[in-house]
């Protein structure tokens, strides 16, 4: 059968928004988790920083050998490993009743993952040159509508049966995006017999690429930024009033927010920046999303703090299709799949730290001084690419 880039996009959307919405059936209900099934009172923000910071730690640190890998044996077999590895952690999560255990079983989470990064990467490198720009910003709704389904999905779950069991809810989630991944991926003529490369050699080879270099640098304070609220949104809409009993569909709502705004916005800020500048809708991003956390500073009521989080969206969907639509544009493409695992590294560590410093913040300053320093940190990386940001891509015989 002739390959179709565009039933590959559809194909991978589906997986990854599977895998979104796995994701999202459980680990945003990880403070409820920690609070009723394993015991923790004390130091709630921290413990709900540290478990979700010390996955994306593991992440980020194996991230590049997987990128190695993929751009060496391909990225449908990335996909297929992570896939069905995070369905058998999912699954073992229900057993977990010690918190230290959590942790190992975290940190194994990160060191297997990788589903979304190599099915992006399968997508950038098996799409037409001039139609990756619209597929990035396709793939970026499907995460994002998994993460409208999840939430919902997570809340009644653990409203009505159980925040324990939606770890089994997740397990099977996942199982069917690795299925998918198994029999409905395609890549097109992947030189396998190249030879591969170290995470060292990658390294120095992306040192190289200054504008690439940028990119992964602003990626990482992105992620920082998205991280440093999570966590603490389950814990907000307690103080903000919701009931204890009801905090887990509540937060499931407002979750969903972003990610339905996200599915609006972010195929119409891939074309946009198909036709003007990626440059200039990831600004716009930025400073929409500064701009939108701002407003949430003085928020009390649960109602219109899930309108400024859908607002907050529909700018902030700007932001990731522009980044990945860069990658492609400042990399070659035979590094291209290393190149999104050091993208994914730099998101990882942005996810690793976020958690822990909105964790402690929020326990220290409170939450809403959280959303008020998160959105002047928005603001300024938005000004500082703006300025200093690399202004066009390098060739495809340029240094990477």
């Amino acid at each position: 059968m002739e390959f179709s880039w565009k039933r590959n996009l559809v194909t991978l959307w589906i997986g990854v928004f599977f895998c979104g919405m796995a994701y999202t059936i459980s680990v945003p209900f990880l403070p409820i988790f920690l609070h009723t099934e394993l015991g923790i009172d004390k130091g709630l923000e921290a413990w709900s920083g540290i478990t979700f910071g010390i996955t994306f730690l593991a992440s980020a640190l194996i991230a590049p050998y997987w990128g190695s890998l993929a751009d060496k044996y391909g990225r449908k077999p990335m996909l297929i490993r992570s896939g069905f590895s995070l369905s058998v952690l999912y699954f073992a999560t229900f057993f977990v009743h010690d918190p230290y255990l959590f942790l190992v079983v975290r940190i194994l989470q990160g060191l297997l993952a990788g589903f979304v990064p190599a099915a992006i990467a399968l997508v950038a490198t098996n799409t037409p040159e001039k139609e990756v720009g619209y597929a990035l910003g396709v793939m970026s709704t499907a995460g994002a509508a998994g993460s409208v389904i999840g939430p919902l999905v997570g809340g009644f779950v653990s409203h009505w049966v159980g925040n324990r069991e939606s770890f089994l809810v997740s397990g099977c989630v996942v199982l069917v995006a690795a299925f998918i991944g198994l029999f409905g991926a395609k890549e097109k003529n992947f030189n396998r017999s190249a030879e591969r490369s170290s995470v060292l050699d990658d390294l120095k080879l992306a040192a190289h690429n200054r504008p690439f270099l940028v990119i992964l640098g602003v990626t990482m304070l992105v992620a920082t930024s998205v991280m440093i609220v999570e966590p603490l949104l389950t814990i907000y809409v307690l103080q903000m009033g919701g009931s204890q009993s009801s905090a887990s569909l509540s937060s499931g709502i407002i979750f969903s927010a972003v990610g339905v705004a996200t599915v609006i916005a972010a195929p119409r800020w891939g074309k946009l920046g198909q036709k003007f500048s990626y440059s200039k809708t990831l600004f716009i991003g930025l400073l929409g999303g500064g701009i939108g956390n701002l407003l949430q500073l003085g928020t009390h009521h649960l109602l219109a703090f899930g309108i400024l989080r859908f607002s907050y969206g529909l700018f902030f969907a700007a932001v990731y299709p522009a980044l990945n639509a860069l990658i492609v544009k400042f990399t070659d493409p035979g590094f291209r799949g290393r190149a999104f695992s050091l993208n994914q590294s730099s998101t990882q560590l942005g996810t690793m730290v976020g958690p822990i410093i909105g964790g402690f913040l929020g326990g220290w300053l409170g939450i809403p001084l959280v959303f008020a320093i998160n959105g002047l940190a928005l603001i300024g990386v938005a000004f500082f690419y703006k300025y200093r940001g690399p202004k066009q891509a390098v060739s495809q015989s340029g240094v990477i």
